[in-house]
Order: C-alpha cells, then structure tokens, then sequence
C-alpha cells in the first residue's frame, strides 16, 4: 500500500475544496520521517495556511480532514466553515467520501501545543498528543475519534472510517495552494505542434559527435535516487523513436532500486533501425545505505566499467576484474552527466543522498564532465500538466520547482531540464514528446561542449609538441 498522497487522492481532494481550481499539495510533515510528536507538528505546520491532514492505516484504509485555516499552538477552537472530514480508500478499495462541517465550522480544528492535527468539538478526530514512537512497521495513536459532533458523517462511523482503531502506518500533513499560471510563459520559443515535435527528431537523429576525436557515439550517465525515474527516461526516449511506448528498461516502484546492472543503452529509430550517434547509460540508484560509492563514480567516468556489469557493493570493480576495461578510449567514457531528479520530493532528498551528489559533482567539475538535471515527475508539482504538457511554462509551481533544485544542484537554473516520462501512459502524447525531446538535444549541446573542450586540449598538445620539436 501507498504511503503517501496518489494523483487519484489529490485529484479528489482538489476537487473537494475548490472543483473550479487546481492545487498543488506540499509536503510540510510525515512521522516515518520526523517523528510522531505534536512539537514537532506545530513547528513545521502552524501558520501555513490550509492544510490536508491524511492517515494511511494498517487496514489499507486512507483518511483525514481539511482546513482552510492555519494550524496554532493556543488551546482554542479554530473555526473554519470550509473544514471537512473524508475517507479515500477503505480496505483498499477507492470509497471517496467527503464530510463537511456543521454549527457553521465554529469548532472546526483545535490548535494545542500538546495535541497534533485535531478536528471538531469534544473531539472528531483526535490524532495524537505528545509523543508516539513507532512499534515495527506502525505507529499505534494514542488519539482517538468522537465522530459526528462537529461534522456530517452521512452513516459513517468510527469502524466504517477507520476499522475501529487508530492503528496507521503513516500520517502527513500537506501545504494545501492554488496552483498559479503565468500570462506569458517563462520559457519561450516552444512551439506545441507536430512541425515541433519532427523539428527536435531531426535534431536528434541528425547529431554525429565532433570530428577528430574518433567518437561514434556520445555517451550520456543518468544518476539519481531510486525511483527518480532514470530508466522511465530512457524507456521515454525510446518510445519516442520505436513509435510506441516501450519498457525495455526495467522500472517500477520497489522498495530498493531495480537497476542492479549498468546498461549502456543505445537508441534507434524503430526495432531495426541504426542506432542513433548517443547511448544512455543507466546505473544504480542511489541511497541512504547502499549505491554508487566513491570508486564506482570514477570507474564509471573514466569508462573503466562494461556493459552489463553487475554492482557488488562489497567489492567494487578493479584491474585484473573480469570486464575491466584497462585502457579507456575517449568513446568508452562519460560525456555528460544527467542528475534525475523527482521535483515533487527535493525538499525531502536526504542528507546523505546529497552528500553522495556532491562528492560525484566535485569528480565530475575536476574531468570537466558537464551536468545537467532532469527534474521529472512534474505532474505531482502541478496536477495541470497531467491533462496538458504545454502549460508547464506557465506553470508559477513548475518555475519554482526549477529554482529550488537549481540551488540545491549548485546548477544555474538553465542546466534544470523539467521533463515528464512515460510511466502509466499506454499511448504516446505529442507535448510529452517535445518536452523531452527539448531535454534531449539540450543534453547533446552540453556533450558539444565536452567534446569541444577535448579538441582544443589535442590541438593544444600538439602545438606545444611542435613548438618543442621547433625549439630542438
């Protein structure tokens, strides 16, 4: 079971509180994460506006209460005549249900340092006090629920909501705003149509790498966090050329990353057509525990690692391994490096996760690798580009999301590449075509660079040969 809100939840709970607006749900707390304790709620809750409270029980049940109104530490009723109540699941099973406040909301939610999120006189729904600590894979509330008093609960009741226990294996609180389109996009020049969309393939399947450097093929590293959606942008790419969406690369949602190998994929027009001049190589993901580790990185860039290889974490590939490539050719190593990022959880990337980006960014600023980030699932970000892709640069929420994992990249925003994989789709979109086909030549124009910056160290070492011979 999903421990956070699905794309199916936050389209119904956007519809619930405004249906002539769209919304967009961030992340403010969640107790596998910051622990189960009510200071710790009111310090990262209060004073931010509406928020969604959502619990996810042990019964597979998903339920929780709006408020239009901020979160405080007083110890007095907060009225709100737009608050609600609501189940989403029960037993699994989609049961969306909404109810609403009544006495005019007078006794909407309860704001007591002691307490966390509660709704309702006497109380509805009590989620905790003080401290809970987790018991195995759940936290058993010490709350409870009084359920009618300040809501309408059309027959529901304490067993039908929640399965007559506070028994839950998460529960979060999110930031609850109206999602905000600019009048004139904040990326120009995008041209929504099929003339685009033949434009950018042309693009692609016209680039050769630079001459005189012996390359056939450039090669671009796709790193990021499990789940981040690296082999989907493969699988993206690829559908994109075969006609049909693909899943040649292995992908789903796995605890632990399923990329175990590094696979130098190439890309061709069709089953049978010639491979195109660039390979996506997919590896690992990365973190908290396990990974790419110091070595892996360099072997990686300086194409010491072959395909297929299988990471062992305990034993990282070495000379004299089988499969070590001794002697690297600039064709074996990396051109350019792709972060894949999941723009909808950057506040979230653990500490160590980034410290890992940050050692692989000072390897790759020391070879001259350049680095571009794909920020992927924007759909989560702004729930309008699910419907139609050619919004996104209008999109205030998208914008931001740029910003943010620019600076946290250390990358300036222009190096922030906002793309949307295939990942549920069953038929190819045109506008999700062109997003990432943009991506993609950007990509290739940072391997123009590397490759540029390579020329001019042989000329340079050949002039200053000459200039020894000359001097002899």
């Amino acid at each position: 079971m999903a421990k956070e809100l699905t794309q199916t939840h936050r389209s119904q709970l956007s519809k619930w509180i405004d249906s002539s607006k769209s919304h967009k749900f961030t992340l403010l707390y969640k107790i596998s994460r910051d622990g189960c304790n009510a200071h710790t709620f009111h310090n990262l809750c209060d004073h931010k506006g509406p928020t969604v409270t959502v619990l996810y029980n042990t019964d597979n049940s998903v339920y929780g209460g709006y408020t239009a109104a901020s979160w405080n530490s007083n110890g007095s009723y907060i009225a709100d005549l737009k608050a609600f109540l609501f189940k989403l699941e029960s037993k699994g099973s989609q049961q969306p249900m909404k109810f609403p406040s009544i006495d005019k909301g007078t006794y909407a939610i309860y704001g007591f340092s002691k307490y966390g999120p509660t709704f309702g006189n006497g109380y509805d729904l009590k989620c905790f006090g003080g401290t809970v600590n987790q018991s195995e894979n759940h936290f058993r509330l010490n709350g409870y629920a009084k359920l009618g008093n300040s809501y309408d609960m059309q027959g529901q009741d304490y067993k039908s909501v929640m399965n007559g226990h506070m028994d839950v294996l998460e529960l979060e609180v999110y930031c609850v705003q109206e999602f905000e389109f600019l009048q004139t996009p904040w990326l120009s020049n995008v041209n929504w149509s099929s003339t685009q969309e033949e434009e950018l393939k042309e693009n692609v399947t016209s680039y050769t790498p630079l001459p005189g450097l012996d390359l056939q093929q450039a090669r671009i590293l796709l790193v990021g966090q499990v789940g981040a959606g690296k082999s989907s942008y493969f699988n993206t790419i690829n559908s994109i050329f075969r006609g049909h969406v693909s899943a040649q690369a292995n992908v789903g949602s796995a605890e632990f990353g399923l990329t175990t190998i590094y696979r130098i994929y190439p890309v061709r027009v069709g089953y049978e057509g010639r491979p195109l001049n660039f390979q996506l190589c997919d590896t690992r993901g990365l973190e908290e525990d396990q990974g790419l580790n110091d070595k892996d990185v360099d072997n990686l860039l300086d194409g010491h690692v072959p395909d297929r290889y299988k990471f062992n974490p305990s034993m990282p590939l070495a000379p004299g391994n089988r499969g070590y490539v001794k002697y690297p050719k600039l064709s074996d190593k990396i051109h350019c490096v792709a972060f894949v990022v999941d723009g909808s959880t950057v506040d979230i990337v653990p500490e160590k996760v980034l410290e890992m980006i940050k050692n692989m960014q000072m390897r790759m600023n020391e070879k001259g690798i350049p680095q571009v980030v794909l920020m992927t699932k924007i759909d989560k970000i702004c729930e309008e580009i699910s419907n139609d892709v050619s919004k996104i640069f209008y999109s205030t929420a998208i914008k931001d999301s740029v910003e943010k994992v620019a600076m946290v990249m250390g990358l300036p925003r222009s190096h922030v590449l906002p793309v949307k994989n295939y990942e549920c789709e069953v038929e190819l979109d045109q506008n999700t075509n062109i997003l990432a086909l943009l991506s993609l030549r950007r990509i290739l124009h940072f391997v123009g660079d590397y490759q540029q910056n390579k020329l001019d160290e042989i000329e340079a070492e050949q002039m200053a040969k000459m200039k020894f011979c000359n001097f002899l």
